[in-house]
């Protein structure tokens, strides 16, 4: 699949193919619109070629299956010459290029006749110029334009981002990006409001419809009988003008609206990058979270209570939660990642793990790639406490290959033996193991001793895993089928 960041190549005008001295190309019938572009080039001969096309293509054809132009009046070929057309335009076909030489000297008279009647542009190719000429012509100029629109991605990322640093970034972001679309940009606060805008004014259509738009994507915009929630993007048309709204940031209200005279394919990489900074600076428009941070840290600093500066940071009661992603160690970019997933910016890194400070009403979810443990919520007096009980949690979660675990109410076996105790006692028991081993008796005790289903997870032939767990019995000296020393090791393991 492309890389959804990348804009895709964009089509040709037809007028710079015919631009093309090398290829001399000769439009003789059909419409000159410059506007007109072409995404590919085809080439074929048969009879009806509607079931080979996807639209868009220059259909190039020698006109084999065409009869001799000399005798065409006599066979009374104009009505198959339409025919031959229409499925062509019915297709979507953007235009027919005909080679002369070796089957015809000239186009048919018919044929340019019905390529003017259902406005298809024709193109006569000389008999110098071969069609694989032609199609390589075409993605050369594809190429070059597909250079120009990164060039003018890269160059709108760049002029964002600076915009974004100005001491007024929301309306220097929106300046910016009207300029690189060439129309009109519009941020919308969560009642709707047009808060600021920029670019020339739309015209008396486009900007309802644009509110509309807005409203579609909004959060909380849909009635509560709906079923799906509100799309992170939408677009449309008003009056031939494109259209597209962008939620900003995790379900806080703005809005983003673009208008511009024509949709470009990089306009929407354009967007979505303005979008994710005004994501950033209103959120912290809407919530002074910055300022309320700095000082409850100060406060913090200078000796006051958690409880006395927990109303700062906009909660009573609090969750912790603790994640590590799969497969690697976390940095500072998939920390921050992680906060914005579950609505949070109090988020700490340390010795592998993402700590999360989540407000008590907020619902954290499982998060693609992480492992979490939540703790229950509670008043900030009971922070450390959480923040333990998320760690156990978080090695629940790792042990299960569970997305999200909830630390529960009822106190664990595990809860009752010291962290420190349980790990050397895990450690001194499964010191016999090394990591492959280890990890193949954790998957087997997860799925209750399932040949199978532990192949299927770790991804290895059931004879690997019976000989891995073999060897684990060998190595531990111990009988794997007593529930005893089933529940022993597993502890082991999540301690591990």
């Amino acid at each position: 699949m492309p890389d959804p960041t990348v804009p895709p190549t964009p089509p040709v005008p037809l007028a710079s193919l015919l631009a093309r001295e090398d290829l001399a190309l000769r439009q003789i019938a059909g419409p000159r619109d410059p506007g007109l572009a072409v995404h590919w080039a085809h080439t074929s001969e048969m009879a009806d070629p509607y079931p080979y096309l996807l639209g868009g293509e220059l259909l190039l054809t020698a006109g084999v299956h065409i009869p001799d132009a000399a005798g065409e009046e006599a066979a009374g070929e104009g009505t198959s010459f339409d025919d031959y057309v229409s499925r062509i335009v019915a297709a979507g076909g953007a235009a027919l290029g005909f080679g002369l030489a070796p089957v015809h000297d000239t186009v048919p008279r018919a044929l340019v006749a019905a390529c003017d009647a259902r406005g298809l542009p024709l193109l006569v190719v000389p008999p110098q110029t071969t069609f694989s000429a032609v199609a390589r012509a075409l993605w050369q100029l594809m190429a070059q334009a597909r250079h120009a629109e990164l060039r003018r991605v890269t160059e709108a990322q760049q002029s964002l981002a600076s915009a974004a640093s100005r001491p007024d970034p929301v309306p220097s972001v929106l300046r910016q990006l009207a300029r690189r679309v060439g129309g009109r940009a519009v941020l919308y606060g969560p009642e709707g409001t047009e808060i600021a805008a920029a670019g020339r004014e739309p015209g008396t259509e486009v900007g309802p419809a644009l509110a509309e738009l807005a409203r579609v994507v909004r959060p909380g915009s849909r009635p509560p009988s709906a079923t799906t929630p509100a799309p992170a993007s939408a677009t449309d048309t008003t009056g031939g003008t494109p259209l597209a709204a962008y939620a900003l940031g995790a379900g806080r209200g703005f809005v983003l609206g673009v208008a511009a005279p024509r949709r470009e394919p990089g306009d929407h990489t354009i967007a979505s990058v303005a979008a994710v900074l005004l994501s950033l600076l209103t959120g912290e428009h809407r919530s002074g979270t910055e300022a309320a941070r700095s000082s409850a840290l100060v406060r913090l600093l200078l000796g006051a209570p958690p409880e006395s500066v927990a109303p700062l940071l906009g909660g009573e009661r609090w969750q912790v939660v603790h994640g590590r992603p799969e497969g690697q160690d976390p940095d500072e970019l998939t920390a921050s990642a992680l906060g914005a997933a579950l609505g949070s910016p109090l988020v700490d890194l340390a010795d592998g793990v993402v700590r999360v400070l989540v407000p008590g009403e907020r619902e954290p979810l499982a998060q693609p790639g992480w492992a979490l443990g939540v703790s229950d919520a509670v008043a900030p007096a009971d922070w450390p406490a959480a923040d333990t009980r998320a760690g156990r949690a978080l090695a629940r979660a790792r042990a299960t290959r569970t997305p999200l675990v909830r630390y529960g109410a009822r106190p664990a076996l595990a809860d009752l033996v010291p962290p420190d105790a349980a790990e050397a006692h895990a450690r001194t028991l499964l010191a016999p193991l090394d990591e492959t081993l280890a990890d193949t008796l954790r998957g087997w005790l997860a799925l209750h001793g399932g040949w199978d289903r532990t192949a299927v997870a770790l991804g290895v032939h059931r004879n690997t895993v019976r000989q891995r767990i073999a060897r684990c019995a060998a190595l531990l000296g111990t009988d794997l089928d007593d529930p005893d020393v089933r529940m022993e090791l597993w502890f082991a393991l999540r301690q591990r």
